[in-house]
C-alpha cells in the first residue's frame, strides 16, 4: 500500500497550492482560519447582513465545526478542542458563500457529493478537506494557537458563531474534493461497489433471518 502524501500549507491558501493537491493527500495548515456554518450562512445570505469582518483579514479557509470554547471573564476566549460537522447540509449556501467570502478551502466532516464539487467548488476554484475519523477534536485542538476574534457570539452562540483562530500544524485533514471536482469517497465507493456482486456470487440465502430482513440491494428498507 502506497504511503499517504503529507502536505503542509500556509493560509491564505494559494491557487498553486490547491492545484497541487491530490485526492487522499494528508494536509496540515498554518496561519488563520475561521469557522462558519448554517448560523453564519443564514445571517449573511438569507438575512442579508454584511460579513462581520473583511474576508482579507480572516483568510480563505472556512471550517464547518463546533468549537469547545471557553469565554473568560476578561472577554478573551480559548478553544481546547474542535469537532467538525457534516458539510453536506450546507450545499445550498455554498455558491453564494464562495462569491461573498472568497473561500478557497472548506473543511468539514464526511464531504459533499461529487456533483456539488463540480457545480459549486470548481467554479470557485475551491477544494474540500475532511477531518479523519471520529474523536479527533482534542487532536485538532492541539493545533490551535489562539483565538484571534469571535463574531456574533451573543446572537448565534458558541457553536454557530464565527471564530477566527490562528493554527499551527493543524490537522490531519484529508483531501476529499480536489480542484477538478473529483471526490475521494465517491471514487472509492465506485471501486468497491463494482466488486460487491462478485463477493456474494455463489452464496446461498441465509437459513435464518429476522422479519423483514433482506440482502437485496434494490429493496426499499423502512
Amino acid at each position: 500500500m502506497a504511503e499517504l502524501r503529507k502536505v503542509r500549507l500556509k493560509t491564505p491558501v494559494q491557487s498553486s497550492d490547491l492545484e497541487a493537491l491530490q485526492l487522499g493527500d494528508v494536509v496540515f495548515l498554518d496561519g488563520v482560519i475561521y469557522t462558519g456554518r448554517e448560523g453564519v450562512y443564514k445571517r449573511v445570505i438569507e438575512e442579508g447582513n454584511p460579513l462581520p469582518v473583511d474576508p482579507a483579514q480572516v483568510g480563505n479557509v472556512n471550517f464547518h465545526c463546533s468549537p469547545a470554547a471557553t469565554v473568560n471573564p476578561d472577554g478573551s476566549s480559548e478553544i481546547g478542542a474542535v469537532t467538525a460537522t457534516a458539510s453536506f447540509r450546507f450545499a445550498k449556501w455554498m455558491e453564494r458563500w464562495f462569491a461573498l467570502s472568497g473561500a478557497k478551502m472548506i473543511i468539514g466532516k464526511g464531504g459533499m457529493s461529487e456533483s456539488d464539487y463540480k457545480s459549486l467548488f470548481v467554479p470557485a476554484g475551491a477544494v474540500y478537506l475532511t477531518t479523519v475519523g471520529y474523536g479527533t477534536g482534542a487532536l485538532l485542538g492541539r493545533g490551535i494557537k489562539r483565538v484571534r476574534d469571535v463574531h456574533w457570539l451573543d446572537e448565534l452562540g458558541i457553536a454557530q458563531a464565527m471564530w477566527v483562530i490562528e493554527v499551527e500544524n493543524f490537522g490531519p485533514l484529508l483531501v476529499d474534493g480536489d480542484i477538478h471536482g473529483n471526490s475521494l469517497f465517491e471514487r472509492n465507493n465506485r471501486d468497491i461497489n463494482a466488486n460487491l456482486d462478485r463477493l456474494y456470487a455463489g452464496l446461498k440465502k441465509p437459513a435464518l433471518s429476522r422479519f423483514g430482513e433482506t440482502d437485496e440491494k434494490t429493496d426499499e428498507l423502512i
